[in-house]
């Protein structure tokens, strides 16, 4: 059992405590309040002058798919093979021994999203899992989490250069449909056939990962950057009735009363750093507000290694900085983000019977200076700089 006390709460909720106090038991989160007496037995770590808030979570990354410093042997993020590649699993492709798990815990992100990357129309399956392990099967939150599919220059470039379909966003809808169409045929099937396993056509690998989108049980994870990719998206999502998130939403501030009407939410970034291709010509720190002042469920990612897991605060920082409001910059990188993700029973605020995903930060965490003093997943302190009874 393990109290930390005095310290200024924000639960991500919107109810926060001034100096207040969390006790953990088994791993979860027992109580939270201004005043809680420490059991007998209990440790505890006194908070006073720190900030106290959920682990953050980074709604959309590559964490361990693109290894530190390995170049193409630890370069396992796109298989350029073929477009349509819905049965890769991001789990077979994760090492948690890659150093930048360090680097997310050292940085207060406590579970991510991490999956294949957008090379491909349809490119395999994404996964939840905590930050901390030596056994991605051990660290698995929600596993299929997604299906990461992509729109606009990645898939045109990838292709084009090869000379086959898809090299245009015409070319890249109509992939899409076709797989979407053999799906719900092969779905039909499947259910004419009922018990009888001679009725039951042959097994499709790649059709098989793609029944859970057409069941509506995981959504599409829509990579697009242009406003008219954005909105091919959602009218194909419409057509087939599945689930729908849209990835990076570069110029969803142009038109985020389309978006807001579409009732989908957006995962946004990674706003900072240069403006590598024309489809991220209109890049802003600016877009997180403008989808929240829509009316959007926003999240704020890091595309990780795009920007490094371990600035996650920084980027909601900034998004403040540019109009965002502070609780929603919060919302943003934990209760936000774990709603999209549908794992918000687990993780994303402080709050009785969630998991004791917990950080102790040095000050106001959307402020560049301040930085984690203590990293708990699941109750268990993974991180600390300086001693772990004082903060």
């Amino acid at each position: 059992m393990l109290l930390i006390k005095n310290g200024k709460i924000i639960t991500g909720t919107g109810t926060d405590f001034e100096q207040g106090s969390i006790l953990i038991e088994g791993g979860k989160i027992a109580a939270v309040g201004e005043k809680i007496e420490a059991p007998e037995g209990a440790r505890v770590i006194d908070a006073k002058g720190s900030w106290v808030m959920p682990g953050l979570v980074d709604a959309h990354c590559h964490l361990g798919l693109v290894e530190y410093g390995l170049g193409f042997s630890g370069m396992d993020v796109n298989e350029k093979t073929d477009p349509v590649t819905p049965q890769l699993r991001g789990i077979d492709g994760i090492n948690p021994l890659d150093p930048s798990f360090r680097d997310a815990v050292e940085g207060g992100v406590t579970t991510v999203a991490s999956g294949p990357g957008s090379t491909n129309t349809i490119g395999g399956q994404f996964c939840v899992i905590k930050t901390h392990g030596d056994s991605i099967d051990e660290m698995i939150v929600k596993e299929p989490l997604a299906m990461k599919c992509a729109f606009g220059e990645n898939i045109k470039r990838t292709y084009g250069d090869k000379g086959k379909n898809p090299m245009t966003r015409m070319g890249n809808a109509s992939v899409l449909r076709e797989t979407l169409v053999k799906t719900c045929e092969y779905e039909a099937k499947i259910r004419y056939a009922g018990d009888d396993p001679l009725q039951r056509p042959s097994m499709d690998f790649k059709l098989e990962a793609m029944l859970p989108v057409i069941r509506r049980e995981i959504p599409l994870k829509v990579h697009a950057h242009r406003a008219d990719d954005i909105l091919t998206a959602i009218r194909i999502a419409k057509e087939f009735d599945v689930k729908l998130t849209l990835e990076h939403c570069t110029e969803g501030h142009l038109i985020a009363r389309h978006i807001a009407k579409a009732g989908v939410p957006a995962i946004t970034g990674p706003s900072f750093g240069f403006q590598g291709k024309l489809e991220l010509k209109n890049k802003s720190f600016s877009t997180p507000a403008v989808l929240h002042e829509a009316g959007v469920l926003v999240a704020i990612m890091t595309d990780h290694p795009v920007t490094p897991i371990q600035r996650l605060n920084m980027m909601a920082g900034m998004a403040m900085k540019a109009g965002l409001p502070f609780e929603a910059a919060i919302q943003s990188i934990t209760i936000n983000a774990a709603k999209i993700l549908e794992i918000d029973d687990r993780v994303g605020s402080l709050e009785v019977g969630k998991d004791a995903d917990v950080v102790i930060w040095s000050g106001n965490p959307l402020e560049m200076a301040s930085e984690p003093l203590v990293t708990m997943i699941d109750g268990e302190v993974i991180y600390t700089k300086g001693t772990e009874d004082s903060c």
